[in-house]
């Protein structure tokens, strides 16, 4: 017995392209659901989350609010302002870059690797609880299906 697409089951007729696209934005929301979850009992939106693993993964160096946007999963209409929240929560420090004193670097804290490091463990364990049951195969295949439909860009790779 095959299970009906959203559409169908609500007696309407979309192109198969609308059907794939609601799909894959009902199966996104309810992905995010359980690991956002799990950051908010952190204290972390799922944006302030996104902007502590990138500037873990970018060490010492740190990153400007320029560099971090171009990182980010999804876009978020106020990094500036993210990243002010952050750094009054002391999971952030802005300093001024001494090369270029215009631009503000953005480093992680030793409090923000903490809180990361709490949910290094959750985090996949709600990625695992979403999408384990596909299997690998199905896991594989979907991965490479959504990298083909929204490659990452060359600035999101660094």
């Amino acid at each position: 017995m095959s299970v009906p697409t959203p559409a169908a089951a609500m007696a309407i007729r979309d192109s198969l392209e609308e059907e794939v696209l609601i799909a894959l934005v009902r199966a996104a929301w309810l992905a995010a659901e359980r690991s956002n979850a799990v950051t908010a009992a952190a204290g972390l939106s799922p944006s302030q989350y996104n902007v502590l693993r990138i500037l873990r993964a970018a060490g010492r160096e740190g990153l400007s609010c320029t560099e971090i946007g171009t990182r980010m999963v999804t876009r978020d209409s106020d990094l500036t302002r993210l990243m002010s929240g952050l750094a009054r929560a002391g999971l952030v420090v802005r300093g001024t870059d001494s090369n270029d004193r215009r631009r503000s670097i953005n480093r992680i804290t030793a409090a923000g690797r903490a809180r990361l490091s709490r949910l290094d463990r959750d985090v996949p364990e709600a990625a695992k609880q979403s999408l384990g049951s596909l299997g690998r195969p199905r896991l594989t295949a979907l991965r490479d299906l959504l990298l083909a439909f929204a490659p990452p860009q060359p600035s999101e790779l660094t």
